[in-house]
């Protein structure tokens, strides 16, 4: 396959970095900003991406398409790519890179393939790739070893199979193991606040399990501003565990729990403006402050 042109949607934390790896091995990278917020546009600026405005013209003018964005927004995507694809008569290549369940892949699967595209399925595992940070993006599907054209030093990719949906499988795991050990850490940390134990609680964990105390108190002080999107994410984990046969409400409780914090100021901020001096304690602290005031 050959590829020039990467659109990508869209230019927010993740999508920003991986469109900087992609276009730093020299290809021209779009985006479509119409509708789009002035973060957005702000961050598109700051990484050269290329604005054509629409989705419509994204897709006329790329070879191939990312979306990285809200999981909650990908069937929608799908949707909007797919109108494009028919209305330009081009069969280009989408690859679906979101936090979805295998269930929800096979449907935007069908969505782009009926449009007359080509589908990959993605997973990015991994932080965002900025400064000295690596990620991981996992593909499979049928001739998902051309997206190896984009891997770089920051970027690697990893092709998991030929079959549809394997690589979000595998999203699906790490990211219950990961942001549902957060949601678990952070939702008994405010409890213990509230109960007035959680003094004594951090001398037990540092008794018997400060690796595991210090792990989740290095994650919170990035997690409020990601919040609003975990929440689809633990939902299209918990629709995932249950195609699986295992009970899909622990992650609709993990749901809650990402549902209340976004809801927050803290939950308001950005990851470029957050109070970057907080650290996890702080972050427990206040947020069990905002939920004994409401």
């Amino acid at each position: 396959m050959q590829i020039e042109k990467v659109g990508l949607m869209t230019p927010g934390d993740m999508g920003q970095a991986v469109a900087m790896q992609i276009k730093a091995k020299g290809y021209t990278v779009c985006t479509a900003l119409d509708q789009r917020s002035e973060r957005s546009r702000a961050l598109a600026r700051e990484a050269g991406l290329t604005d054509v405005g629409t989705v419509a013209r994204l897709v006329a003018e790329c070879d191939v398409v990312l979306s990285v964005m809200n999981p909650g927004a990908a069937l929608d995507f799908a949707r909007d790519a797919a109108a494009a694809l028919r209305a330009c008569g081009r069969h280009i290549l989408i690859v679906d890179c979101n936090a979805i369940a295998p269930d929800t892949v096979h449907e935007i699967a069908g969505v782009v393939e009926r449009a007359g595209g080509r589908f990959l399925d993605g997973g990015i595992i991994g932080p965002p790739p900025r400064g000295k940070a690596k990620t991981n993006l996992y593909v499979s599907g049928p001739g998902a070893v051309d997206l190896e054209a984009l891997a770089g030093p920051q970027l690697v990719v990893r092709v998991v199979s030929e079959r549809i949906a394997d690589a979000s499988a595998l999203k699906m795991c790490y990211g219950a193991l990961n942001k549902g050990t957060q949601a678990l850490w952070l939702e008994v940390l405010i409890a213990a606040q509230r109960l007035g134990v959680d003094g004594l609680l951090e001398a037990q964990l540092r008794q018997s399990r400060a690796d595991l105390y210090d792990w989740a108190l290095g994650q919170f002080p990035i997690l409020p501003p990601k919040a609003y999107r975990w929440v689809p994410e633990m939902l299209e984990i918990s629709k995932t565990l249950g195609a699986a046969g295992i009970t899909p409400k622990v992650f609709q409780g993990a749901a809650d729990i990402y549902q209340f914090v976004a809801g927050t100021a803290l939950g308001k901020e950005t990851p470029e403006t957050r109070d970057k001096t907080r650290g996890g304690k702080d972050i427990v602290r206040l947020l069990a402050q905002e939920r004994s005031r409401s």
